[in-house]
C-alpha cells in the first residue's frame, strides 16, 4: 500500500475535517459548546503533533478522536480567557 502524501497542512486538514467535526459534535454532547474544529486542529498541532516525526493519516485521525477531554478543555479555556479583555475599573 502506498503512503499517501499531502502537499500542505491545510490539505491535511481538509482531509481529516471529518473526523474533527465528529470530535466537536461529541464534545458539543459533553457540554462544551464553545470549541470548533479549529480549535482541535490547533490543540494537537501545537501539543501532541509539534515534534513528532513519522505520522501517518490512521495516527493523526486517532488522536483527533481520542482527544483528552479535561486536557483539551483547559487549553480551550486558557485560550478564551486571554482573549477576554475585562473593563477596567476606575480608581475612586
Amino acid at each position: 500500500m502506498s503512503d499517501i502524501v499531502f502537499n500542505s497542512l491545510l490539505e491535511l486538514k481538509l482531509r481529516v475535517k471529518p473526523a474533527l467535526n465528529s470530535k466537536v459534535k461529541e464534545l458539543k454532547l459533553k457540554g462544551i459548546n464553545y470549541v470548533g474544529s479549529d480549535d482541535i486542529w490547533e490543540y494537537l498541532r501545537t501539543f501532541k503533533w509539534n515534534n513528532a516525526s513519522s505520522l501517518n493519516l490512521a495516527t493523526i485521525v486517532d488522536d483527533i478522536l481520542n482527544t483528552d477531554y479535561n486536557k483539551f478543555n483547559q487549553y480551550v479555556l486558557a485560550k478564551m480567557s486571554r482573549k477576554v479583555d475585562l473593563p477596567k475599573m476606575k480608581e475612586e
